[in-house]
């Protein structure tokens, strides 16, 4: 069992917040399913392909995005890394995996973000969820709740 987590960023190429790291994303196309946009969106800045997403929740605090009203659908995946090897396309600079409990400073309100992202990941281990996406049984959920735990009280200080 590892004795962290670790989470997938992208450096943005682009503006705004060029250069500093963010949760892999984009635009959701016109006839786009939200959670096939998030498929593809990870597999155009990361080449990771994506076997199954569960929506974590909507974030639209007005001016999270300085190029104006944005609505973000986030979602997480949960899997073993080791064997990921993300490569940078698309609009990002450069992909890849960060300690949860030592990610560099976010663009946007991706830190807030990543805090729900925990906080739901914590949900779905503590068994109050029946239809668990992720086989976390396969798991010692005493010791990645420990870590969830430890990550988001870090995260929290930051936001």
């Amino acid at each position: 069992m590892p004795d962290t987590l670790h989470l997938l960023l992208i450096q943005r190429q682009n503006p705004p917040f060029q250069g500093m790291w963010a949760l892999p994303g984009g635009f959701v196309e016109e006839n786009e399913d939200l959670e096939e946009a998030a498929i593809r969106e990870l597999k155009e800045e990361t080449n990771i392909n994506a076997p199954q997403l569960v929506q974590i929740g909507a974030f639209g605090k007005p001016g999270r995005d300085p190029r104006g009203r944005v609505i973000s659908i986030a979602f997480l995946l949960v899997m073993p890394f080791e064997n990921l090897k993300p490569t940078a396309g698309d609009d990002a600079k450069n992909a890849c995996f960060f300690p949860l409990n030592q990610l560099p400073i976010l663009a946007f309100d991706h830190q807030s973000i990543i805090a729900h992202a925990c906080q739901k990941l914590l949900f779905l281990l503590n068994g109050e969820k029946e239809d668990n996406p992720f086989a976390l049984e396969k798991v010692d959920k005493k010791v990645l709740q420990k870590i969830l735990k430890e990550a988001l009280e870090k995260i929290s200080r930051k936001i």
